[in-house]
């Protein structure tokens, strides 16, 4: 379910912690943590976070959307499918893509088309969909990449969501 500031404030009580700070401090204690299983429990959480629009500003504002793409550089499969599931979520909104876009984002969420893990890949399917527009269509779509992805759906691999997009 989506959040407004009235079901906020019903969530989190006069007493409880304002989203912006949550958030904040779970991006505190990723930069702190040398666990990466703490590092991919934050990020799962993050990504979830990723999907209401009323955290969107947030995502901006704290820096979160380069966190998820910091995470799809790194060698742990689960942070690559977290944080590709992260940007796949919030790229669906405009200002989000930007950041994204603007942040180099486009060739390493291409790169994950190729990850072992099947939601990475569905994950990164959607981004590219929400992200393909006037300008960033030659880059997204490239004959290279266009023949991974059909090679993907013909391989049956995609879920039949995917595959309607």
């Amino acid at each position: 379910m989506f959040t407004n500031d009235k079901r906020q404030v019903e969530r989190t009580g006069r007493s409880g912690t304002p989203r912006a700070q949550y958030l904040q401090e779970l991006v505190t204690e990723f930069q702190k943590t040398t666990s990466e299983e703490q590092k991919e429990k934050i990020v799962s959480h993050l990504a979830n976070f990723a999907y209401d629009p009323y955290n969107y500003a947030f995502l901006r504002q704290l820096n979160i959307l380069e966190l998820f793409l910091d995470c799809i550089t790194e060698p742990n499969e689960r942070l690559i499918e977290f944080g590709a599931g992260g940007i796949c979520n919030s790229c669906v909104d405009p200002e989000n893509a930007a950041v994204i876009t603007q942040c180099g984002g486009i060739p390493l969420i291409i790169q994950c088309l190729s990850s072992p893990v099947r939601n990475t890949v569905n994950y990164a399917l959607g981004a590219l969909y929400y992200l393909c527009n006037s300008s960033t269509k030659k880059e997204i779509l490239k004959p290279e990449v266009v023949d991974v992805i059909r090679k993907y759906a013909a391989a049956g691999a995609v879920n039949a969501e995917t595959k309607n997009k």
